[in-house]
């Protein structure tokens, strides 16, 4: 049977990695042809051109699709129903918190009816799935404490709590072409490889379908973007890292990947949340600091890098950013291995 499984894996990888690719040129095709779907590129001089947003939805359909394609071989062909539910269940959270980020997109980018607080209640909702079939474990194991079991306090607060955080922190680090998709792929190419060790191999699976959804994406999303992701690419991938730490008992894990969103959650802070990401885009479209002081990494990033190279352009920030994280990759190995936290 084992060749089945690694068939279906295939076959999984393949559907997800095709569903996103067309998906996304199907949704560049349609909503390029409606004003209230475009928004400007605001790290190009001028604003211009504008592109079409919310391509978040060609992900989460991929996403899902893949896994409910993965269920049905899984359950007719290898005649097992083990996990069912948990990917169940994570198929609706996924939903869910594509349905909110989407009504942020469509609601909150013009006319900011959707702001602070209310973003962070409306995504409360997205906790309850995995809240009552009370998902993970009690026992966390946390960086410098050790083991704590936190009973019954894990589902009704840990969960939820920890769920709005992912959701809303991801979207925090956005605004560049290609940020959000390839921190993503990073991010659950870490929690791929740490399920693997685990061996949570099920959890391998839909890492993969993830990562190959965000390719499929990433291909026009990257430098110079054609779609944006929007709120609906980057709850949804929020979640999902919520939904890992928690499903595969990776909180720690969890915790160090998130850690370039915490800091930028402190640094967004600092501003009252009011800053943006962008840069001042110069005519070739190099960018300039748009602050006098650092609002997010990426400000950080582009002094650094204005110190190293006369000009910069988003792709470097982008891949200085990537940088970031994948530093964090290296720790969450070192720590697999030599548990230095």
């Amino acid at each position: 049977m084992a060749w089945l499984e690694i068939l279906i894996t295939i076959i999984s990888f393949a559907i997800s990695l095709l569903l996103s690719y067309f998906l996304t040129k199907f949704w560049i095709s349609l909503a390029k042809h409606h004003k209230e779907m475009l928004q400007p590129d605001m790290n190009k001089y001028n604003s211009k051109p504008t592109i079409p947003k919310t391509g978040g939805i060609a992900v989460m359909l991929s996403i899902v699709l893949s896994l409910f394609v993965y269920i049905f071989f899984k359950t007719f062909f290898l005649q097992s129903n083990t996990h069912i539910i948990e990917t169940l269940t994570i198929i609706i959270t996924v939903f869910m918190a594509f349905l909110i980020g989407f009504i942020d997109d469509i609601f909150g980018w013009k006319k900011s009816s959707i702001t602070g607080l209310k973003k962070i209640l409306m995504t409360i909702p997205i906790a309850i799935p995995l809240m009552i079939i009370n998902a993970g474990h009690s026992i966390m194991n946390l960086p410098f404490i050790g083991q704590v079991n936190f009973g019954i306090i894990y589902p009704l607060v840990i969960v939820p709590l920890s769920l709005i955080g992912t959701t809303n922190g991801f979207n925090l680090l956005a605004g560049f072409n290609g940020l959000e998709a390839g921190l993503g792929i990073i991010i659950f190419t870490a929690l791929g490889i740490a399920s693997l060790f685990a061996g949570e191999i099920w959890l391998v699976l839909i890492a993969g379908v993830i990562i190959f959804s965000l390719i499929g994406f990433l291909i026009f999303n990257k430098y110079p973007a054609k779609i944006f992701p929007g709120n609906t690419l980057t709850y949804v991938i929020g979640c999902l890292i919520g939904c890992f730490a928690i499903i595969g008992n990776m909180e720690k894990i969890a915790l160090i990947l998130f850690i370039p969103f915490i800091i930028e959650g402190f640094l967004k802070l600092t501003s009252k949340f009011k800053a943006h990401n962008f840069g001042i885009p110069n005519k070739d479209n190099s960018l300039e600091p748009r602050y006098k002081k650092n609002y997010s990494l990426t400000h950080i990033a582009l002094r650094i890098l204005k110190k190293v190279k006369h000009k910069v352009y988003e792709k470097d920030i982008v891949y200085f950013v990537y940088l970031v994280e994948l530093i964090f990759v290296l720790l969450v190995f070192l720590n697999m291995f030599l548990n230095i936290l």
